[in-house]
């Protein structure tokens, strides 16, 4: 699969933020994609070595748009560890 299909985006939030003080990064990825095939693509977008990857699967949910309620897709999510000395400049 390609890494770029892997890896939607960053998520770039507060809590994210406070764990690249971590050297953790917080991304986006595709609902089939396993562990090993976001550690390799994580590590060749950005050229650094991965050392362990967490993720969290987000069921649909139903949510009020005005008078009628719809469901928003499921995601997943990665908490991705970079081993020491590599890092991820998500300002570019």
């Amino acid at each position: 699969m390609d890494p770029y299909k892997v890896v939607k985006h960053p998520l770039v939030t507060e809590k994210s933020m406070t764990l690249g003080a971590e050297n953790q990064y917080v991304f986006e990825v595709d609902t089939r994609a396993n562990k090993v095939e976001i550690a390799k693509a994580v590590g060749e977008i950005f050229k650094v070595e991965v050392d362990k990857v967490r993720t969290i699967s987000l069921k649909p949910e139903q949510r009020a748009f005005g008078s009628r309620a719809k469901k928003r897709k499921a995601r997943k999510k990665a908490i991705v560890t970079l081993k020491a000395g590599h890092q991820i400049d998500l300002a570019r």
